[in-house]
């Protein structure tokens, strides 16, 4: 091989490899979450979804009942929508059930969720978008233990616990627009409706994806505030700073 045709194979060796590591992986394009964390009925009803369908199997044990203050419940709404295990509202926001028991009917234990809006942020999309994807992708899977899986997460070992309210989806052949062509895909799509219309399912979804979010960080919006306070203080410090250099260094110049 001539040292021009190594050069040639360099090249498309470079060019090659990280193409095929793309199309090999699992790739999903995420769906922007259309979340807001100053909306606290956004957030109230994220809240409630969270406690009712998630904190079943999941914990957060880095947050507390009384953080729910800061979205604008009181004490005696928190105690009687929220908190079902007889606890207090000072309590962190546990599960009740065993570790070792999630391992044996699930493989694994759930995962804490306290930070999984902070810990799924990647280059494709924020943490939100993940969640916001992920929750809406579930399909029927004969196969998979479970009976359930997920275009997002491949072979996950979560059922869909929301599935009475989006109601079933399979896996479906379709076609997608993709720079310029189309590219035949497929995507779950909804065979046996739930409770709530498709419409309803994503807005419900997106609540509990903005309270998943806000957990996560429920200091965010005052650190932003005091951040903005701190910077305007600093700037109406110049010209007195400016002054102040001006009359130490008077002499010299």
């Amino acid at each position: 091989m001539t040292i021009r045709n190594r050069f040639r194979a360099l090249i498309a060796m470079f060019l090659l490899v990280p193409a095929l590591a793309f199309a090999a992986g699992d790739h999903v394009k995420l769906d922007r979450a259309p979340i807001n964390p100053g909306d606290n009925a956004s957030l109230q009803r994220g809240a409630a979804l969270f406690v009712n369908y998630c904190l079943n199997c999941h914990s957060a044990n880095y947050m507390r009942y009384n953080r729910l203050q800061d979205i604008g419940l009181n004490d005696k709404e928190i105690l009687e929508n929220l908190v079902f295990s007889g606890g207090k509202v000072g309590d962190l926001m546990k599960t009740a059930m065993d570790a070792n028991d999630a391992k044996v009917w699930f493989g694994a234990a759930p995962p804490d969720l306290t930070v999984i809006a902070r810990s799924r942020a990647s280059g494709d999309g924020s943490g939100a978008d993940w969640l916001y994807t992920y929750l809406r992708t579930f399909y029927r899977d004969p196969s998979r233990p479970t009976g359930w899986n997920n275009a997002t997460f491949p072979n996950v070992g979560m059922p869909h616990v929301l599935w009475e309210l989006q109601g079933e989806q399979e896996m479906k052949a379709g076609k997608v627009r993709a720079e310029g062509y189309m590219a035949s895909v497929e995507k779950p799509e909804l065979v046996k409706p739930g409770k709530l219309s498709a419409l309803d399912y994503d807005r419900a979804i997106a609540d509990l994806v903005n309270y998943m979010a806000y957990m996560g960080e429920p200091a965010a919006k005052s650190r932003k505030t005091i951040g903005i306070i701190v910077l305007g203080f600093l700037f109406l410090l110049i010209p007195l700073f400016y002054a102040l250099k001006k009359e130490f260094w008077k002499d010299v110049h």
